[in-house]
């Protein structure tokens, strides 16, 4: 899992799919042909809405943390993926909810419903 680093990058997640929960929204797109970049990348971003720099970074590291533990197993090849962080919301709700929240954004932005699961 490699992290995103070129706005260029964020920009294009940014027009594709997304999906927002109680604690972030997740943008996810389906890189092109292409591009030669093979695995899953992943990109934090947090607003100065969501507070000071403690503040924004408290929200990005539970965000990271998250990703580490969920995207591997439920994330796509060939997709980037951006987390964006919420005032309040991404540092205050358990992180339990938090990993649930993410399990159910990425189900979304795949397409998957629950009928399709079965």
């Amino acid at each position: 899992m490699e992290t995103l680093a070129k706005r260029a990058d964020f920009l294009k997640a940014a027009r594709a799919r997304r999906q927002g929960t109680s604690s972030f929204l997740l943008q996810g797109r389906k890189r092109s042909e292409a591009e030669a970049v093979q695995g899953i990348r992943v990109g934090y971003t947090c607003s100065k809405k969501v507070g000071n720099a403690v503040a924004r970074n408290h929200a990005k590291r539970r965000l990271r943390e998250a990703a580490r533990l969920l995207i591997p197993e439920l994330g796509r090849d060939g997709w980037d993926y951006v987390l964006i962080g919420k005032k309040g919301d991404t540092s205050a709700r358990a992180f339990d909810l938090l990993l649930k929240d993410l399990r159910y954004a990425l189900r979304k932005v795949h397409g998957e419903t629950k009928e399709s699961k079965r």
